[in-house]
Parts: structure tokens; sequence; C-alpha cells
């Protein structure tokens, strides 16, 4: 039988789906349910050393759905970072280590762009017995102002710097962040792992703006007839993950071969988790899909993705992680590639377009 357990940097997990940073991990209630659920990790909501920062409006979060209305395709969130005192999730992650001593606890970090305020949040989580580190350079809303989040995460060399603080005094793993609102997400990936980061996470939500309510003519969610663009999540950003998380793949292959990805990004079936590992990941996380149908979701993940595991007779993740990464390649090679068939009339060409048939000729073009 094909087994779900693993070894991330040194850490065993016992299946590879992890809850994400964000609401399922808001506090110790909602983080030991995880855990009591069968999950294999969980990174906790992002915290930061000064709380009194953070303010959070309401409503804050907005909903895209298929045109039947029956589904929700696209979640946008203008939530913030932790609104608790650093204190309290001290307290709480020493706590949920005595409750759950097996359970893998990720401590996911934001702060100010100071030396020293990165290496007191480091060592004082540390010294309240986290497993390791998510460091949140990605969050594309909230505290801009303080150069938090994103505007981290889209500097490589302020990234590179803030990483090398950290690995100087962290003495757990440490997984980098990743935003998607960047041109090539190689850049700040390859910023972190040269500075010493054990792996990289990617993606966080896309920045958006939901859409406007056309009765009140207002951007949604309305917060006092106002709004601001959010992150956007859901199952349809997974076709923008999973190529993003490819990318860093291909990069870890090729310069890191010894560091790991944690694939996020729409992620709610096990066969979803399949293609992120087929494409390089290690582990899954998932926020938006447990937001939507609760903890227990992991069950049918799990099972799912064991069901795939024997179909193709994969004892472990170790042994398909990655296969899908060699059947990406150039356009041009796919010219090369494609059989001298396609190209001799059978698909239609530029000219071949017709006004009347268009959708059908879309249709017959696509797999």
């Amino acid at each position: 039988m094909p087994t779900l357990a693993t070894t991330i940097d040194g850490l065993t997990f016992p299946n590879p789906f992890l809850i994400a940073s964000g609401p399922p991990g808001t506090n110790l209630n909602v983080i030991s349910r995880a855990f009591r659920e069968g999950w294999g990790g969980v990174v906790a909501k992002t915290v930061s050393l000064d709380s009194t920062k953070v303010v959070n409006v309401s409503p804050r979060y907005a909903k895209l759905l298929s045109s039947d209305g029956r589904e929700v395709v696209g979640w946008e969130n203008i939530e913030l970072i932790s609104d608790r005192p650093f204190a309290a999730w001290l307290e709480e992650f020493r706590k949920c280590k005595d409750m759950h001593p097996e359970g893998i606890l990720i401590a996911s970090v934001m702060e100010e762009c100071r030396r020293d305020a990165w290496e007191e949040i480091i060592g004082r989580c540390q010294d309240a017995g986290v497993d390791g580190f998510e460091l949140n350079f990605s969050c594309p809303h909230g505290l801009p102002e303080r150069r938090m989040g994103s505007a981290m995460g889209q500097d490589p060399g302020l990234l590179a710097e803030i990483c090398s603080w950290v690995m100087a005094v962290a003495k757990r793993p440490v997984w980098a962040k990743m935003t998607p609102n960047i041109t090539h997400i190689e850049d700040p990936s390859r910023a972190a792992l040269r500075a010493g980061c054990h792996g990289i996470s990617a993606i966080n939500t896309i920045r958006c703006i939901m859409g406007v309510n056309l009765e009140t003519l207002r951007p949604e969610p309305t917060v006092e007839g106002h709004s601001t663009p959010g992150g956007y999540s859901s199952t349809a950003i997974r076709p923008i993950a999973l190529r993003m998380c490819a990318e860093v793949a291909t990069l870890i292959r090729e310069e890191f071969p010894d560091r790991s990805l944690s694939g996020i990004g729409g992620i709610e079936q096990g066969a979803d988790a399949a293609e992120f590992i087929l494409l390089g990941a290690d582990s899954v996380q998932v926020c938006t899909g447990v937001m939507k149908h609760g903890f227990g979701m992991v069950a049918d993940m799990k099972r799912e993705l064991l069901a795939f595991m024997e179909r193709h007779g994969f004892a472990s993740i170790a042994e398909f992680k990655g296969l899908s990464l060699d059947f990406l390649t150039s356009h041009a090679r796919l010219v090369e590639l494609q059989h001298p068939a396609a190209s001799s009339g059978e698909r239609p060409t530029d000219a071949d377009w017709s006004g009347d048939r268009l959708a059908e000729q879309s249709v017959s073009l696509a797999r």
C-alpha cells in the first residue's frame, strides 16, 4: 500500500496536506481542530511583534460564483495578518505543542525592515517550540506603509538581506513564501534560497478587485461605501499557481536540489494535490478550501491522493514528485514534436477561421 508520510527539511509529516496561513490557523482552537481532523501540519496565521497596528474591517471577503450560482470559484479577502497580541501567540504555540507533540506547527512571521525585529520574532517563536518558519513576503494588501508583505517579496535584494538575518538565528527549517504579483517568481525565490532558506512556499493570493455592485456602483467588498484591492484565491487561481510552482520547482531542480517547495493555490481535492506534486511540490497547503468546506475535507483529499498513487503504482510522494516537469518545454520544441498530420491542413490555420463557426472551431482545438 502507498504511504502519504513524507519527510521535508528534516520534518516528518504524516501526509503532505498542510493548513495554509490564514483564518483556519488563527488561534489554538482552530489549529487543534486541524490536527484532530488529520491534517499533516499547520502554518499558523501570520504574527508580528506589534499587533496594535493591525485593524481588520468587516465585511472583508467577496466571492465569485459560477454561472449557475452554485459554486464559489473565486474568493477575495482584504484581511490583515493576526490582530492578536504576540504574547498570546507564544503561549498558544507552547500549549499547542504540549497538546499535539507530533503535530508539525509552522509559525508564519512578518516584520518591518529591521534586523532586530526579525531576530526577536524568530528567537521568541523558537523558544515557544514551533517546528519551523514561513516568512511572509507575499501578502498583497495591508501594511505597505510599513514595507511588509509583498513590498518585501517584490524586491529580491531586500528579501535576500532579510532572509540572511533570519538564517543567522533560525534553528528550525525556514520557508520563504512568495508573492505571485511579480513578473518572474524565480528571482525572489532564488534570492531566498541563496540566502540559505530551506524552502519556498508559493503562491500567496493575487491582487484583485472582485467586482462592482451594479445597483450601488460600489466595488466589493464594500466597507461604508468604499473598498480596496485585495487577495484573490480559490479554484480559479490554480492554473496560475501550478505554472509558478513549476517555475520554482525547475529553479530548485537546476540550482538548489536539496531545497523544498510547498505548493499553494486553489487546492480542494486529492487530484489537485497530485498535480502540484507532479510539478515539483513536496507538500501542499490549503486555506480558502477549508473556509469553504471545513476541516473535514482533508479525509477525502487523503483518500483521493492515495487512490491516485495506487492506480499508478507509486509507493511514496517522492516517487512521483516532479515527474511532469520533464514534459514542459518551449513552443519551438512543440512545433518540432508535433505529428506531421497536424500541420498538413487537418487543423485550421488563421486563414481558416469562420465567423459562423468560431465557437465550434475553438472547441475543436481544445483538450
